[in-house]
């Protein structure tokens, strides 16, 4: 089966319960913490070394109550780390652009879900990500032992067939509120450790398979 274009979105009950509790305590944090939470996830993200030695870093941007990234995508992008940030397919895949500052992205919005901040150049392709060192994975939580909880979407896991059947070992990364790191997260055969998660408190790594 190719990794690249098969639907691996789940519909684990327990995952969607999950799924449910996260985004209701994402919904009701302030705002004044949302955007206090940027600066200081960006100041803990850059000091990974992961991303330190990284020539060539595959982002997103947040949107909502999200963790967000603004912050870290500038910082990055002003000491020339090259950023890739994704561009929704409408087969829920992902192709990349690059990320050349905030006036770079544009705003669009996909049939039946909300608009995202996609970069305004060009397609690279999705295999773009290949290159990538380090990986920033969305997600609303992840466990002792680096298993991430995504959306439930499926772009990310096919991200990382496709990483993974090309032989690209980057560093995946996640950025999460405090509260969203759990003892436990139910799994399925093709979700895939993390190796870190960096969040307002400080960061953690899992060990590398």
């Amino acid at each position: 089966m190719n990794p690249h274009t098969h639907d691996v979105r789940d519909t684990h009950p327990d995952k969607r319960t999950l799924r449910r509790e996260f985004l209701a305590m994402r919904s009701a944090l302030p705002k004044d913490d949302v955007r206090k939470t940027r600066t200081v996830l960006a100041r803990r993200a850059l000091d990974l070394d992961e991303l330190a030695t990284a020539g060539t870093v595959a982002a997103y941007v947040s949107v909502g109550n999200e963790p967000g990234t603004g912050a870290l995508l500038d910082a990055l992008h002003a000491r020339g780390t090259r950023v890739l940030l994704p561009v929704l397919l409408p087969d829920n895949d992902l192709d990349w652009g690059a990320y050349d500052g905030a006036d770079s992205l544009v705003r669009v919005r996909h049939p039946g879900k909300m608009a995202l901040l996609e970069p305004g150049g060009e397609r690279l392709g999705p295999d773009a990500v290949l290159a990538a060192d380090v990986v920033l994975l969305p997600g609303l939580a992840v466990d002792a032992r680096g298993m991430r909880l995504g959306r439930g979407g499926g772009s990310y896991d096919r991200v990382l067939a496709r990483l993974a059947a090309a032989g690209a070992r980057p560093a995946l990364v996640v950025l999460l509120y405090d509260g969203e790191v759990v003892a436990h997260v139910p799994e399925e055969a093709h979700d895939q450790a993390v190796h870190a998660v960096v969040t307002p408190s400080g960061v953690r790594h899992f060990r590398r398979p």
